[in-house]
């Protein structure tokens, strides 16, 4: 009897462990790219936030339950989903950095009439939607589900299973973490905003030069011309500078708030 009272201890906090694992991974699987992308679907992502816990779980068992009763349990398990957000969301303001610098580039260059049906449910202009697929493709071939394990195990080290809600240090990543997410957005549009300015002066030169000229006319067409060349040309310049932010963002997902 003294046995199997054991393995029904045993049984109940492996239970519990692994539902606390499953809350937190669960909760980053919501945000993560490309695995909690609205185009995957819901049976899809359940399966692989099942298979992701089975694998994490014996890299973080063994934590003790000091005291296993609801109410404990119950705070433990918001903490878990509170933490699993925040690692969602530092990776997934990657993704928002690129939507916002498509969208940049597709209003400074014409292109911004030109939505369609993106991985979200709101519809993006067809450059985002094209830099978010090519990025989420070149990040999956560099080994994100790899380093998305690993990231998904070390937040075990900064956030401890039963430990305290990290409001502060949410709270700082936050900002910081938004703050840098727009300004790699910039970043990545600078060359479309650059060449739509020059563009836009010479065209107002050559308005002043020759007020008979029809300007709009050639000028519409040359504009969306110039801005696919120069998108062919620039986006695997720009998805390689992402991928090296993206990499970063993995391997301290809350380095900016620190």
């Amino acid at each position: 009897m003294t046995g199997l009272a054991d393995i029904a201890v045993w049984m109940r906090d492996t239970g519990v462990l692994a539902g606390l694992v499953f809350l937190r991974i669960g909760a980053a699987m919501a945000l993560l790219p490309a695995f909690g992308e609205q185009v995957v679907p819901v049976r899809v992502r359940l399966g692989i936030t099942v298979a992701l816990s089975a694998l994490v779980l014996p890299l973080v068992g063994g934590i003790p339950l000091a005291d296993p009763t609801p109410g404990p349990l119950m705070r433990m398990g918001a903490v878990e989903v509170l933490v699993g957000l925040a690692l969602g969301l530092a990776f997934r303001v990657m993704v928002i950095a690129l939507q916002v610098a498509g969208s940049i580039a597709a209003a400074s260059t014409s292109l911004a009439q030109a939505f369609g049906a993106g991985l979200g449910a709101d519809p993006q202009p067809a450059i985002s939607t094209l830099l978010v697929i090519a990025a989420l493709a070149l990040a999956c071939a560099a080994g994100l589900p790899v380093r998305v394990v690993e990231a998904l195990v070390l937040s075990y080290q900064l956030f401890p299973m039963g430990g305290a809600a990290p409001d502060g240090l949410i709270a700082a990543w936050a900002v910081a973490d938004v703050a840098r997410a727009f300004a790699l957005a910039f970043a990545l549009a600078a060359p479309f905003a650059v060449a739509a300015l020059v563009y836009n002066l010479a065209l107002g030169a050559i308005s002043r030069a020759m007020p008979q000229l029809m300007v709009v006319l050639i000028g519409a067409p040359a504009l969306t011309l110039g801005s696919l060349v120069l998108m062919a040309l620039a986006a695997p310049v720009l998805l390689s500078a992402w991928l090296a932010q993206f990499h970063g963002v993995l391997a301290d997902p809350f380095a900016a708030g620190r």
